[in-house]
């Protein structure tokens, strides 16, 4: 085997390579233990003793020269492929970064915030009840004695009671916030002005405007020499807060067991417009049942009705929130359906 065609050879080779891979093989084809040097080094046995040095000198230099060679190139490319690497793995920090998904305040809960800033921007405090009430706050106190017809008016989910914990007053799921304004009154002395947001609950079939559970905001004003326009002023200037100048709104006559009179106050339509469709039916739709507090609820919870008078409103938030947002249907608000959800 010629020596100084194998040395033409590898180094050819060698100076071909494009990557690791190939210095590895060209490793294996000359160096390893069945590679061509090895081999002309055993096959050195059969030289005569004048040549045999000689060429083992030969052999010994090119395995030596093609170790260094290798060794550089195999640098040149490790070196090379760090630098491509850093490159694909730079990472520019002044680049915009890419926004994680975050949730977001549901539409009800928009609206009950915006609610609560234009009543407390009119001197409105707030305060909260339970949502488990006792049939006296939510009936009694209120002007609707026990076996009343007005009782049919709410649907009411009642708690079984347990027989080894006997109950004062009977337990159900409140079928409205106004059991929260005898409670404030209980504790407060006039005049006042609170809101009370919450959660209220109907045993009654689910429709575009009706739903098991659903959400009111309790508004109650006493002080002395209040009256109907008071309540009727208010009520329009916080509708306008909300909607706009645009908005329009008509009362109509309604009856509450805890006011008298009793007013109901409608807008327009804000889906068809005033049109009718499955949300409204008319083109109208009732938001706000108010009135002025019936005496009775100011005796149960210890206030002179000669010396106080007051106005109270239950607005349901569900509705206000499909009128502001155009919803058609209430049930769309407790889908949970993020399709719907994202939107706002």
């Amino acid at each position: 085997m010629n020596i100084n065609l194998v040395k033409k050879e590898a180094l050819d080779e060698i100076d071909k390579a494009k990557n690791l891979k190939d210095i590895e093989q060209i490793f294996k084809k000359y160096l390893s233990k069945k590679g061509k040097i090895t081999l002309i080094l055993r096959t050195l046995k059969n030289l005569p003793e004048n040549k045999k040095a000689l060429m083992g000198k030969k052999a010994n230099e090119l395995k030596n020269l093609l170790k260094k060679v290798l060794e550089e190139k195999n640098i040149q490319f490790s070196t090379k492929g760090q630098k491509d690497g850093l490159v694909k793995k730079w990472i520019d920090v002044t680049a915009p970064g890419i926004k994680t998904p975050q949730g977001h305040l549901h539409p009800i809960t928009q609206v009950k915030q915006q609610i609560e800033e234009i009543f407390q921007s009119m001197g409105f405090s707030i305060s909260e009840g339970p949502e488990i009430e006792t049939e006296y706050y939510n009936f009694d106190a209120l002007n609707v004695p026990k076996d009343h017809p007005a009782r049919d008016m709410w649907d009411t989910f009642w708690i079984k009671e347990i027989k080894s914990s006997p109950q004062r007053s009977k337990l159900l799921l409140r079928t409205h916030t106004s059991p929260v304004q005898a409670r404030y009154m209980e504790t407060h002395n006039p005049p006042l002005r609170v809101i009370v947001p919450g959660r209220c609950f109907r045993y009654e079939a689910t429709d575009a405007s009706h739903d098991v559970q659903f959400h009111q905001i309790e508004g109650l004003m006493v002080d002395k020499n209040i009256s109907l326009a008071n309540l009727k002023g208010l009520l329009e200037h916080f509708m306008k807060r909300l909607y706009g100048e645009s908005v329009v709104t008509r009362w109509q006559p309604s009856y509450f067991p805890f006011v008298e009179p009793g007013l109901e106050l409608l807008m327009r339509c804000e889906v068809c417009k005033g049109k009718g469709c499955s949300t409204c039916g008319n083109g109208w739709i009732e938001v706000i049942p108010c009135g002025m507090v019936h005496p009775n609820v100011f005796k149960a919870v210890g206030y002179n009705p000669k010396n106080w008078q007051g106005f109270a409103f239950g607005m349901g938030l569900d509705r206000l929130t499909m009128m502001k947002y155009k919803i058609n249907d209430i049930r769309l608000l407790y889908s949970g359906d993020l399709r719907f959800l994202n939107q706002f």
